[in-house]
């Protein structure tokens, strides 16, 4: 019998960054039950922490805050790999650098990528999903250059209804172009007539809800109104071609309320969608509210009934 399949894991992240910090901030102001929660880190860098939740203790070296070094990119890896291998409830995992990892000779485009190799099984895919009090953005295409992206019919079709199952129900769809003004008619780019829109009628076939490829640069605009305004976005769900360009709004609007999620695998994940910030690890002055929103997130997606007053306050 598995004794973490009803736990919700929490990794640290990289120890030379605010993992640890922003998790144990994190966890002291939502006050969960010590039961949900198993922690897996090093308990010397989790001191301050008030409730006595399970934790999995990873040897550490020297912690040298702001650097990159392979021993912590190690750390980071084994952490999450533990914690793909525990088959938990869902993952929330603290950033990472990956420059350290790949010191480490773990050479994954990101966390995304370590789940999606120890996870996925038969022919499942991890997908990166942000989202923000009704403002879901999802990436079509994630960790790449932008020269070395590529988008076909086949991929698109097959995402969105990946994206669609994780959603099961019907919702409205909003499709980024990939050209700035949706192609004009094959002037800026031929990808929209010959690729997307074909795609998009698929789909249709299929019962999707989808628009037409739309220029992103109008696209978002109804959909960061509504988010000062506190309403829900215009569609469910927007689909971006490329990571700047659903990030962009909705990091920019939602800030640390944006939360990672992962989907399209066996376990759930969520993450902050900051970095390591090196430049302010170790001095105790880390926001730790985008941590709060994947703790949170997780909850609510995975519908953990044992929410305490605490937690709906926060």
């Amino acid at each position: 019998m598995n004794k973490y399949k009803d736990k919700i894991i929490i990794t640290t992240g990289d120890y030379n960054g605010i993992g640890a910090e922003i998790t144990v901030k994190a966890l002291n102001k939502l006050d969960l039950p010590v039961d949900d929660i198993v922690i897996i880190s090093n308990k010397d860098l989790l001191t301050g922490l008030k409730k006595d939740y399970e934790i999995i203790s990873l040897p550490i070296s020297q912690i040298e805050y702001g650097k990159l070094t392979k021993e912590s990119g190690e750390f980071s890896f084994q952490a999450l790999k533990l914690a793909c291998e525990l088959s938990p409830k869902a993952i929330v995992t603290a950033p990472v650098s990956k420059e350290a990892m790949h010191l480490a000779g773990h050479k994954f485009n990101g966390q995304t990528e370590v789940l999606e190799h120890y996870l996925a099984k038969n022919s499942e895919k991890a997908e990166m999903l942000f989202i923000s009090d009704g403002f879901d953005v999802f990436l079509l295409t994630r960790h790449l250059a932008l020269k070395d992206i590529k988008i076909t019919q086949e991929m698109i079709i097959d995402k969105v209804l990946r994206l669609q199952k994780f959603y099961n129900r019907r919702i409205k769809f909003a499709l980024c172009s990939l050209n700035p003004h949706a192609g004009e008619d094959g002037i800026l780019g031929c990808e929209e007539m010959d690729i997307i829109i074909p795609a998009v009628e698929e789909l249709r076939k299929l019962g999707i809800d989808i628009t037409n490829p739309m220029p992103s640069d109008t696209l978002f605009v109804d959909a960061v109104q509504n988010y000062i305004k506190g309403e829900k976005a215009p569609y469910d769900c927007y689909i971006a071609m490329y990571h700047d360009q659903g990030l962009i709004p909705i990091k920019s609007v939602a800030g640390d309320n944006t939360v990672n999620t992962t989907i399209g695998l066996p376990i759930l994940r969520t993450s902050p969608s900051h970095g390591t910030a090196f430049d302010i690890a170790g001095k105790n002055i880390a926001n730790c509210q985008s941590m709060i929103s994947a703790i949170k997130a997780v909850y609510k997606l995975a519908k953990h009934q044992d929410l305490t007053s605490s937690y709906q306050q926060v």
